[in-house]
């Protein structure tokens, strides 16, 4: 065992053991100060690294790992271009309102003889409506006037056939107008059913959802007072003419005069343009044109649903959509989103970006233009019930996005996080008001969680997660979706990132169903270790300062069993596993990690934190399986291979040693214990004796023990280890050394070992910096001299004149806080520090020194004269 020489220990700056390096508040450092000083009693928190996040090798919807079911989740590859997408898109605004039927029965001419029928299945197969009786069949002509008025329903007229359109194609003011409501009413089932999904409602959730016709259907608009009053050949007008919105399913008003213009010799031109230049495959002129489009709808407040040529537009970039290039595919992409399209389109358009961001060497395009601020505003317009595939490519997109350094820091100030928080918020509203948690809707929250958890890493994102309650909403989440693997382990893996923080650690211990959402989630997914490993780091983040979540925790109904369970099982898959070969995970860093050994390491520092509560830690130590399965783990496992794991659990061993009580396993153990011990001890790992040499501290407050631990001769080794620079080695040496000290066969040994003068040298370096551990060098001195006669006789005569000196010097209080170190300082530092001086030193070191003053002389005792 090799130890640093009293000069490399001297030459260590003279700094206080708590006053940590950089700038930090000196309130802080108080804080840590004393949890540095509780650790030092005997209690402390584990400290593990955060689980490692395997690398995924692919840009996919769902990972490898993934639990779902094929049929359950979208496909991340698929065949995509210009045939996907509906050219028939409605041009008419989403007005979300739910139209009602109108309360019109037709009346029929007498000079009517024939009654209208509904068209019959062969017919509707055949795409062919009945042809309309006319009143009088010498009247029918063709004309232009009809043919302009059903071509403004582009999505009626697409529905139907040539023969059906020429029957149509007759002019009005030839044909009764007894007949039109007789045909507008009566159409039949293909007829009204062929409107695009947009057309009927039923595109983003946020137009109304589609209802079978009445018999007087929405195509067939209101007639005014003054329409209806005619008949027997007069001429009726349609209200909806005056106001601008009627055929199919209610149209845009007309163009003006003005627009027309604008369309004809602004946008036509570059649609035109585009096209040549697809054509020609001329990619470099087809983008800039893309672009110049773009920005003119943009300019001219066209995007959305506010141009009326929109589907015409639609219709022409579809067309481009097969062009072999991603940079060209993504701009019209964009196009096609910002002008709010829903349904197939939407769609479509949203598995096209996805399928573009799969491939991190696009990434660079992603930051320029305003695709970004597109897909964000696709993501807050698309209803997550009505078009759950939708979101899904949508959010998967940003998710892969996320990935890239750059972009990420883009959302999260475009305000991503706070998007994703309103679409967790809605979802949970509706679960609460009595929707049930549907699949669909588990595949959006995957995709949400993987991007929020990317989104965590951000500088900025603490303040932003707990500024719009996202770790509320994603507790409320657990609650609902507990059973859907791949989405708490999302979940997880974002609390686990927050949790390093206090005010995020914060938040979620005080969650009023956190606890409990934990436990669920442990109690249903106890074989998939990358959730347990994750939820059992969490867990110990909460519990490692919190005292209430320590409670809270252990209260929670099932959270111990949970705790032991897990820990028999994953015990026992490493000791099968021992000899063989197991494939290890890679993480993000490039390192190995043995995946069982990991959920181990969490599990067991939950337990070791736990215990730190007064009323909890009494209660683990009394439990007899709980401490037969720590010791296994130090029975099977060697500090070479598995030093953090061997570590934790000597530490948690220390936590329950420290409870002294009639029920105490470890007490029950003892010799078990001790036996893995003295295995640590003689083991080439400092850190492994360090944390062996706290729990002697503990259980050398027994006699036997410290007879037991005399014998392997323990106690020379821990006057050796004085020597350390490291001052928590030598701390921790002092602490046992003390009760060494109390068996009066023990005393001895310190002298032989020189151990005084070590003890004098640790105090002369130590004491300014450290005056706890300044204390435990007088208190050692104090229990060894408890037989004291002559102060040369017990110390030696140059080893008590210096005790003399420096405890002299060191009670002084301006000799003692004269702090090198005072200008790193501030007020409340240098207050702390004079109270630890004045109430942890001095008291034992004043009386130490009046021990060796007293008994300082140059004369030798004189035996007792026999007789007298």
């Amino acid at each position: 065992m090799s130890m640093e020489s009293n000069a490399q220990r001297k030459r260590q700056p003279d700094r206080p053991f708590y006053l940590p390096k950089g700038d930090t508040t000196s309130s802080r450092i108080i804080t840590e100060a004393k949890e540095s000083l509780n650790n030092r009693t005997g209690l402390q928190a584990v400290v593990t690294k955060r689980p490692s996040t395997p690398r995924d090798a692919t840009r996919s919807l769902f990972g490898a790992t993934s639990t779902r079911a094929p049929e359950n989740r979208p496909p991340s590859s698929f065949s995509l271009g210009s045939r996907h997408f509906d050219g028939a898109d409605t041009s008419r605004p989403t007005s979300r309102t739910r139209l009602q039927p109108i309360n019109h029965t037709p009346s029929f001419s007498v000079l009517s003889e024939e009654k209208p029928k509904l068209p019959s299945e062969e017919e509707v197969e055949s795409g062919l409506l009945p042809p309309k009786p006319p009143s009088d069949p010498n009247k029918v002509q063709r004309g232009k006037a009809t043919r302009t008025r059903l071509q403004q329903s582009t999505s009626v007229e697409s529905s139907l056939s040539s023969e059906v359109k020429s029957r149509l194609d007759t002019s009005p003011s030839d044909v009764k107008t007894v007949d039109e409501p007789v045909r507008r009413v009566h159409s039949g089932p293909k007829e009204r059913s062929s409107l695009p999904v947009e057309e009927r409602g039923e595109g983003d959730g946020r137009e109304m959802p589609y209802r079978a016709p009445s018999s007087a259907s929405v195509r067939s608009p209101p007639r005014s007072a003054e329409s209806r009053t005619g008949s027997g050949g007069t001429k009726r007008t349609s209200s909806a003419g005056s106001t601008g919105r009627g055929g199919s399913a209610g149209k845009r008003e007309e163009e003006t005069a003005e627009e027309a213009l604008f369309y004809s010799q602004n946008i036509v031109p570059l649609l035109e343009r585009m096209t040549a230049a697809s054509s020609k495959k001329d990619l470099k002129k087809l983008g800039q044109v893309t672009e110049d489009l773009y920005s003119l709808l943009q300019k001219e407040n066209l995007l959305g649903r506010n141009c009326k040529q929109r589907t015409t537009i639609l219709k022409s970039i579809f067309k481009l959509l097969d062009a072999d290039d991603t940079r060209i595919q993504l701009k019209l992409a964009r196009l096609i989103l910002a002008f709010k399209v829903t349904g197939n389109n939407l769609l479509s358009a949203c598995k096209l970006v996805f399928k573009i961001s799969r491939n991190e060497k696009n990434d660079p395009e992603f930051l320029k233009g305003d695709i970004l601020d597109v897909l964000l505003d696709t993501l807050k317009s698309t209803d997550p019930f009505s078009a759950s595939e939708a979101l899904v490519f949508c959010i998967g997109s940003l998710k892969l996005l996320t990935g890239n350094a750059t972009i990420v820091k883009q959302l999260v100030k475009k305000d991503c996080i706070e998007n994703l928080a309103i679409l967790l918020n809605s979802i949970n509203k509706t679960i609460r008001e009595g929707s049930e948690p549907s699949t669909q809707l588990g595949n959006i929250l995957v995709q949400a969680t993987a991007a929020l958890r990317n989104l965590a890493d951000t500088g900025s994102s603490r303040e932003r997660l707990l500024g719009c309650q996202v770790i509320e909403a994603l507790c409320l989440i657990i609650d609902s979706f507990t059973s859907d693997g791949d989405l708490m382990l999302n979940i997880s893996r974002i609390f686990s990132k927050v949790t390093l923080h206090t005010d995020c650690c914060t938040a979620l211990a005080d969650h009023p169903t956190s606890y409990r959402s934990f436990v669920s989630i442990l109690q249903k997914h106890q074989h998939k270790s990358d959730v347990v490993v994750r939820v059992s780091f969490v867990l110990g983040n909460m519990t490692a300062k919190n005292e209430v979540a320590r409670l809270r925790l252990f209260q929670e109904a099932g959270s111990f069993d949970i705790l032991l369970s897990l820990f028999r099982f994953y015990l026992e898959q490493d000791v099968k596993n021992q000899g063989k070969e197991t494939k290890k995970e890679v993480a993000e860093d490039g390192s190995t990690v043995n995946k069982t050994e990991d959920v181990l390491i969490k599990v067991i520092r939950v337990i070791a934190n736990l215990s730190i509560n007064e009323n909890v830690g009494p209660v683990i130590c009394s439990n007899y399986q709980c401490v037969d399965f720590l010791l296994k783990v130090l029975e099977t496992k060697e500090v070479s291979s598995s030093e953090e794991l061997v570590l934790n659990t000597v530490a948690t061993i220390n936590n329950l040693s420290f409870y002294n009580t009639k029920t105490s396993a470890i007490t029950t153990l003892q010799v078990r214990v001790l036996e893995v011990l003295l295995k640590l001890v003689l083991a080439n790992n400092m850190e492994a004796m360090v944390e062996a040499c706290r729990v002697f501290a503990n259980l050398t407050r027994q006699k036997v023990v410290r007879d037991f631990l005399a014998e392997q001769k323990i106690d020379r080794m821990l006057v050796t280890m004085l020597d350390s620079g490291n001052r928590e080695v030598v701390y921790i040496s002092c602490g046992v050394l003390i009760n060494f000290m109390v068996d009066e066969e023990n005393r001895p040994m310190l002298k032989q070992e020189h151990g005084i003068r070590k003890l004098i040298e640790v105090l002369r370096d130590f004491s300014r910096t450290d005056w706890e551990l300044a204390s435990l060098v007088c208190q050692i001195l104090w229990n060894y001299s408890g037989k004291i006669t002559s102060s040369n006789d017990c110390f030696g005569q140059q080893e008590s004149q210096d005790l003399t000196e420096l405890l002299t010097e060191l009670l002084d209080r301006d000799s003692a806080l004269d702090l090198s170190f005072k200008d790193e300082a501030d007020d409340e530092m240098t207050d702390y520090f004079e109270e630890t001086w004045t109430e942890q030193f001095c008291p034992v070191a004043e009386q130490l020194l009046q021990r060796i003053e007293t008994h300082q002389s140059d004369l030798e005792p004189l035996d007792n004269p026999s007789g007298s």
